[in-house]
């Protein structure tokens, strides 16, 4: 077996087995591209532009190749920028399947935005995970005064948007979310449900035969 990268043995299809010799070696692929077979995709590392055109790629190839299969979207980040954010939430909402977002570890900023556009009944957390939400703030630091100027438009316009979002998935009024997002926010799988990020809290079902002691 090969060592390094983690790899899987890639399926091959009954009716092409049949045919090969039982001594051929199986063929070897990434264990990441053996999931995205499965429409498992991640969301591990802070968001980029590397990171999030990775992913909406991919939702749009799987979406091309079957439009059927749903899609899982594993999330365990600190977020990343406020567009590239916005750019993966589209992709979410444009391609045709549903899109399952799945918090395992940490959702924070722009991964808990990601995480609360997944698919409506779709979005779980699981116990442990946590969720924390705040205002995007800009990544200018030095400029023309008339360019620092554009850029907080633009902020305070995303803030906007960004802050009704989430009123509409809490049913809170805005004052109050505008209040909680001043700061960072963390949330347990329980409180992200009562605000309407996600809809259920995961809880991994008992294997058969093996009760508590």
């Amino acid at each position: 077996m090969p060592v390094g990268v983690p790899k899987l043995p890639d399926d091959i299809p009954d009716d092409i087995y049949d045919e090969q010799e039982e001594t051929e070696e199986p063929t070897w692929i990434d264990l990441y591209d053996r999931l995205y077979q499965e429409r498992a995709l991640f969301l591990f590392k802070e968001l980029n532009a590397e990171t999030a055109n990775h992913l909406i790629g991919l939702m749009i190839f799987l979406n091309m190749d079957d439009p059927t299969q749903e899609q899982f979207l594993f999330i365990n980040s600190m977020g990343g920028g406020v567009m590239h954010g916005l750019a993966v939430h589209n992709t979410i909402n444009f391609v045709i399947p549903d899109v399952h977002t799945l918090c395992l570890g940490l959702a924070a900023s722009t991964a808990a935005f990601i995480l609360a556009g997944g698919s409506p009944t779709k979005r779980t957390a699981f116990p442990n995970a946590r969720v924390m939400i705040h205002q995007p703030k800009s990544s200018f630091i030095e400029g023309y005064m008339e360019e620092v100027i554009r850029e907080m438009e633009l902020v305070l316009k995303l803030r906007a948007e960004i802050t009704n979002f989430f009123v509409q998935k809490s049913h809170k009024p805005f004052w109050m979310v505008y209040e909680d997002m001043e700061r960072d926010t963390f949330m347990s799988p329980e409180e992200a449900k009562a605000y309407g990020i996600v809809d259920r809290v995961g809880v991994p079902e008992r294997k058969k035969g093996k009760e508590p002691k």
